[in-house]
């Protein structure tokens, strides 16, 4: 009993020392919780109960407010004005970047691959501008971004290639940003034998694999020993639960969206994103149930607390408890 209360305790240790130590942007955490935990939950809710649900993390009311104003705008949520009450929801655009980046996030599997690219060429127009407003970016900018999120890279000027894209998402990011006219799409297929050296090597130039490997170790090392103290902690604090989640998520995420997730062939041989993954898995497996208890106990919608979560949720990192 003694072990599990040492065990509790370094749990909440850690879990705390995390917050300090990737130190969460408001808007980017509001965009993981949304992403994570209410999205499975209909995607919906009253924005005093989000402010309640992110306050552990340090987040004030004041800062979450702004934040979700700001997200808002950016076409992630929008607000349905209820008397002097707010819901926000997830847009149809914010739904279909969600559902991009669950695919990334939670199946793990990467694909086969039968040694095609895709490109994408880019017209003039779509050249960077002068934004409006500081913050804004112009079409070229955001393409790039965009298609850096889908796994391209950019190979010559306004020529993004991938082995491996979806190409439905494509077309739906290049006619999200406007511009489905001013871009073509293409697939090659490169006479090297698939994963050769040379194909290798092309891929290290074109992606920084180093940057991406070096931050799976760094996540590596933050998470394993949380992993340990809550594996040993018997019953652990529901919210605990639920910010260690969190947290997992929102800094597995942020590195996962910049690994252009290529096949097997093209990666080194060590290639520490499958322990990453693991990891993942195994810590979230660990704490959903007990993370769900507490979102269901702080979340809620014009109709009251949000309930069991939708079927896809129990999906997720090859599946959790019985649906």
């Amino acid at each position: 009993r003694g072990h599990r209360l040492m065990n509790k305790r370094r749990a909440e240790a850690l879990v705390n020392g995390l917050i300090e130590q990737i130190a969460p942007k408001a808007k980017s955490l509001i965009v993981t919780c949304f992403g994570d935990a209410v999205l499975p939950h209909g995607g919906i809710c009253w924005l005093g109960s989000l402010i309640r649900l992110l306050s552990p993390f340090g987040l004030g009311e004041r800062l979450v407010r702004t934040s979700v104003f700001r997200l808002g705008r950016e076409g992630w949520l929008t607000s349905i004005p209820v008397g002097r009450r707010s819901l926000y929801t997830v847009t149809e655009t914010g739904r279909r970047r969600f559902e991009a980046a669950d695919q990334r996030i939670y199946a793990g599997q990467r694909q086969g691959w039968n040694g095609a690219w895709t490109f994408v060429l880019a017209s003039d127009r779509t050249r960077p501008v002068e934004p409006k407003r500081p913050g804004d970016e112009g079409a070229g900018a955001s393409l790039a971004r965009q298609l850096q999120w889908l796994g391209f890279g950019e190979v010559g000027q306004r020529l993004y290639a991938h082995p491996v894209s979806d190409s439905g998402q494509l077309r739906l990011l290049l006619r999200d940003l406007g511009i489905g006219q001013d871009a073509v799409i293409f697939r090659a297929r490169a006479e090297t034998p698939s994963g050769g050296e040379p194909l290798r090597a092309l891929a290290r130039r074109i992606w920084d694999l180093e940057q991406v490997e070096a931050d799976y170790q760094a996540f590596l090392d933050l998470f394993r020993p949380v992993l340990s103290a809550l594996s040993q902690a018997g019953d652990p604090p529901l919210e605990l639960c639920f910010m260690a989640r969190t947290l997992l998520i929102h800094e597995y995420r942020r590195i996962v969206l910049r690994d252009p997730m290529l096949p097997e062939a093209l990666l080194p041989g060590e290639w520490t994103g499958r322990a990453a993954w693991l990891l993942c898995q195994n810590l979230y497996r660990l704490t959903e149930a007990r993370a769900e208890r507490h979102l269901c106990a702080v979340l809620e919608t014009a109709d009251g607390p949000v309930t069991r979560a939708h079927p896809p949720y129990f999906q997720r990192f090859g599946g959790l408890r019985d649906a």
